[in-house]
């Protein structure tokens, strides 16, 4: 049973599913990951696409590696994929909602009370 799509390289998938479990908590920082075999071997794939994955991984500061020991997520990671994840958002989703806005017209007033009248009904 395959767990990748073919929609992006695997070791992109592979890097991309890490940095989702760091940045929701289901990996902490300092937690140990599996090695690159271990994880070729769980998902069948080659040890070469893991290893790819884990390079860029560590490339981007998420993972860092201690010699003998393995893979293990670096502190901090969370918060940076938190923030690049946040800027992206506001880059990519509510910008252009703010552009379509005001292009028909919205006020911003009127976005401002449909915030707040749906942070009151869905608090968190």
């Amino acid at each position: 049973m395959t767990v990748f799509d073919d929609r992006s390289p695997i070791y992109r998938q592979i890097a991309d599913r890490i940095k989702a479990d760091v940045a929701n908590g289901t990996l902490s920082p300092d937690e140990q990951v599996m090695s690159t075999n271990q994880y070729a071997s769980f998902y069948a794939i080659n040890p070469a696409t893991a290893a790819k994955a884990f390079a860029q991984l560590v490339d981007e500061g998420v993972l860092y590696k201690r010699r003998g020991v393995g893979m293990f997520v670096s502190p901090g990671a969370r918060e940076a994929l938190v923030s690049d994840k946040r800027t992206k958002y506001f880059d990519a989703v509510l910008g252009p909602a703010l552009d379509e806005a005001e292009a028909i017209g919205i006020d911003p007033k009127d976005i401002f009370e449909f915030l707040a009248a749906r942070t009151k009904r869905d608090p968190k």
